[in-house]
């Protein structure tokens, strides 16, 4: 297929509206509000539901949390960093396109991202169901944790398209502008999402208790049903992207296009979990109490970023429209914007982790050992995140640009030459002999770096001159 010719649609009596606010000109602290709040609704109401989801689990006991939050940690992790990269990759194809007014193109680009979700779907489904056995008993967690494990994996991969799908339609929609509609989707599809969990979980009536599997249960009904909801938006018309049959003819092209820059941040964002993977396994050996408390810290840990992370997220929208609508003076002022307000509300999040650990910790477990361990490992996640408010809107603004290369050489340089190994030497007994503390000291030290290395190649202002297609 060639390449579609560029439309531009008539302004809507909803050009001033929320989903249709033009980035490309006006204040910037207002488009970066227009296009964040809604996301930071959005994170708000998805750290509740990990908050009511890891009380649900701890009622279990702590092999069942183990096994859930080693699996999501990690093997679920893999796909959801691939997912977070495809979303990344039609995020910047498409914020791109809507700057230069290229409306067809957008909704095309979209229409071939759909293609790679169907196949990452059925990827990950045939993973679940031939390799839970060998991927889980690869973690080093007890025999208990691997007995609940595996069928709480096999499932969960199984069940994962409405979780692939959904993570790159708000992918699609973010690089449009419209950051409402994921906003109010996922606000109507928690509720669901915990009432299935719970009901499949505890039993209710007729309802068995499924335990763990109504975990992965839960989590699919609400996916797929968040999953319907945004299929009507992008189909029917209601938003800045309507998909229509046209759109949806395979073209390899654009499918490569966006692989292209999908598979460098998916790669990028394994870095995390390559880090995440080894010293979990790492912490099953000094027993099972310091991984349950580092299962529980890096659980806690998540909400801090998945609160704050949108904001960058928004920056990388407004920088993308504006490179493609040839304004670079006012990318620039979207970076600093994004740093404004990224940064602050990041660091007041870590002074609450920082000074309530202990009764967050306390309250997802009773074990003195756990909570002691846990609140120190959450003590140096606080430490992190002052890094963070910098790390996050600056490799977020290069991906919005399209440099995803850069990013994925930091991160992949980082956990496997750096924070690995550093890490296992410190913490280990042929090493220094620091213990759990030698991973917490190591991450901190490892988030320093990253933060540094980035900011230095975004100031070099290589990334403006970005061509995307």
């Amino acid at each position: 297929m060639s390449e579609p010719t560029s439309v531009k649609k008539a302004p809507s009596s909803r050009a001033h509206s929320w989903t249709s606010h033009d980035h490309t000109r006006g204040h910037l602290l207002v488009s970066l509000l227009v296009l964040a709040l809604p996301l930071l609704a959005t994170s708000v109401a998805q750290a509740t539901f990990q908050m009511v989801d890891l009380t649900f689990l701890s009622w279990l006991g702590e092999e069942a949390t183990t096994a859930v939050v080693v699996t999501n940690q990690s093997i679920r992790q893999v796909f959801f960093m691939l997912a977070l990269g495809g979303s990344f990759g039609a995020q910047a194809l498409i914020a791109r396109a809507i700057g230069e007014g290229n409306q067809e193109l957008a909704e095309h680009v979209t229409g071939q991202v759909l293609w790679i979700g169907a196949a990452m779907s059925l990827t990950v489904a045939l993973i679940g169901l031939f390799l839970a056995g060998p991927l889980l008993h690869a973690m080093n967690v007890s025999p208990a944790a691997i007995e609940l494990g595996i069928p709480y994996m096999r499932l969960t991969l199984l069940l994962a398209f409405g979780f692939v799908f959904g993570m790159l339609s708000q992918g699609v929609l973010q690089g449009a502008g419209d950051t409402t509609t994921p906003m109010v989707i996922s606000i109507v599809q928690i509720p669901v999402m915990l009432t299935a969990e719970y009901l499949l979980m505890f039993g209710a009536g007729p309802i068995p208790a499924l335990g763990v599997l109504g975990v992965a249960g839960g989590l699919a009904i609400g996916q797929v049903f968040g999953l319907f909801l945004m299929f009507r938006v992008l189909f029917g018309g209601r938003s800045r992207i309507h998909l229509r049959p046209h759109h949806l003819r395979p073209d390899r092209a654009w499918i490569g296009r966006i692989l292209s820059l999908s598979w460098r941040p998916g790669l990028q964002m394994l870095g995390g979990f390559v880090v995440n993977v080894a010293f979990l396994g790492l912490m099953g050996s000094f027993g099972d109490k310091a991984q349950s408390a580092y299962s529980i810290g890096l659980r806690l840990g998540m909400v801090g970023p998945m609160i704050a992370f949108p904001l960058a997220g928004a920056a990388a929208t407004l920088v993308g429209q504006n490179l493609g609508a040839g304004n670079i003076p006012r990318a620039w002022r979207a970076v600093g914007v994004g740093l404004g307000v990224h940064a602050p509300l990041l660091w007041s999040i870590a002074l609450g982790l920082f000074f309530f650990r202990e009764p967050l910790m306390a309250f997802f477990s009773d074990d003195p050992e756990v909570v002691r361990l846990g609140a120190e490992f959450m003590a140096y996640q606080a430490g992190q995140f002052f890094f963070f408010g910098f790390a996050f809107v600056f490799f977020r603004t290069l991906q919005g640009a399209g440099d995803m290369t850069v990013p994925m050489v930091i991160s992949l340089g980082l956990s496997l030459l750096f924070t690995i190994p550093v890490g296992f030497y410190v913490a280990s007994d042929w090493g220094m002999g620091m213990g759990p503390r030698g991973v917490f000291v190591t991450s901190l030290a490892s988030s320093g770096l990253m933060t540094v290395l980035n900011g230095a190649y975004l100031a070099t202002g290589r990334w403006t001159s970005r061509r995307l297609h």
